[in-house]
């Protein structure tokens, strides 16, 4: 079957929308033919930020040091700052630590940047702080620098945290290095994050409670690490974690930087039911909701069920499941086997449908 690709292009627009920031199409093309265009100077490591990876690296050679340095950044605005299970300040360490795990990197050191409101309340901010502190901790990462800003009450609503992460990679990982034949495992239940904040936040009561998910996945990613082919070279061949967009967004990334297509068994899928059924109420794709404490991982064959064993010895991974694998059919496009025996392709989310979620 011949598929034709869709070209992604800017909307018909002047200003900057919420679709922009949803991790679909038009942040893509805003990154591309906005951003990407209009800044020249390349990394100095394998991966610079023309790649739109998870993050960037550096390379230090000197005579005693040939090593690459990850470093990473990310802002959050979620609303409310306070969810199920998790808050902002938990969000932020653990989007920055995971992005740095999503391409190898044992993280040694994290920034802080703070942009509060006048009249926000100080037992409030001394809160997120802590749980900051805290998720830090869980991975023994210090938060070493940082800058707080305040701003007038009518011109922010809220706390916007940005945190920045540096950390060390023995071996890079891409979320371009899918081959065909390749595993991919997904490290537990999708959909958590996205589906238990918009019910949070629109006071939907379902009867079993819906939590988010986030979590810092470094002390999980570094177990799996150090498993590699007889050769030597990794097990794992490229790794992201689902977030803005979710599951159907960032396989639909991995498949097209890797020129690889990618097909799913529905059915393999971990989703809790609790949270299917809150998405076919509210009438939103669970694959397109947002995660914050899961990783997509690609795993040569025959290493995957030892990656999987060891995902499933860590409480962070123990819902982990293999759900599909790479081929060479329909390259850049991810498929489906439904539960009913037929085939749907998974697209790019063109909106969100969930906005501010991270």
């Amino acid at each position: 079957m011949k598929i034709q690709v869709k070209e992604i292009t800017m909307p018909n627009t002047t200003t900057i929308t919420m679709e922009h920031g949803a991790g679909g199409e038009s942040m893509q093309a805003l990154i591309r033919d906005l951003i990407l265009n209009n800044i020249t100077r390349k990394s100095s490591g394998t991966v610079g930020l023309e790649s739109l990876d998870d993050g960037a690296t550096v390379r230090i050679e000197t005579d005693n040091c040939n090593a690459e340095i990850v470093v990473t950044t990310d802002s959050h605005v979620i609303k409310p700052i306070f969810f199920p299970d998790a808050d902002i300040g938990r969000l932020a360490v653990s989007g920055t630590v995971n992005d740095l795990a999503m391409m190898g990197a044992a993280p040694l050191a994290l920034t802080c940047a703070i942009v509060v409101p006048e009249g926000f309340e100080l037992p409030v901010f001394e809160r997120i702080i802590r749980s900051m502190n805290t998720a830090a901790e869980e991975v023994g990462v210090p938060i070493i620098t940082g800058d707080t800003k305040t701003i007038e009450r009518s011109g922010l609503d809220s706390i916007i945290i940005n945190t920045t992460g540096v950390g060390m990679a023995e071996n890079v990982i891409r979320d371009c290095g899918l081959s065909s034949g390749d595993k991919i495992i997904v490290t537990g239940t999708v959909g958590d994050h996205g589906t238990s904040l918009l019910a949070h936040r629109e006071g939907f009561d379902f009867e079993t409670a819906l939590v988010s998910d986030v979590a810092p996945l470094w002390n999980m990613i570094k177990m799996v690490l150090p498993i590699r082919a007889a050769d030597g070279t990794p097990a794992i061949t490229a790794m992201k974690d689902p977030t803005r967009g979710g599951l159907a967004a960032t396989l639909n990334e991995m498949a097209q930087k890797s020129k690889i297509g990618i097909v799913l068994n529905e059915e393999s899928i971990p989703i809790k039911i609790s949270v299917s059924s809150a998405c076919e109420m509210l009438g939103i794709d669970p694959l397109e909701v947002a995660n914050e404490g899961k990783a997509i991982i690609g795993v040569k064959a025959e290493y995957a069920e030892k990656v999987l064993s060891t995902l499933r010895s860590h409480p962070y991974g123990k819902d982990a499941a293999i759900v599909g694998e790479a081929t060479t059919e329909d390259p850049g496009k991810v498929i489906i086997k439904t539960a009913f025996g037929s085939k749907r392709y998974v697209d790019v989310p063109t909106g969100d449908p969930i906005p501010r979620v991270c």
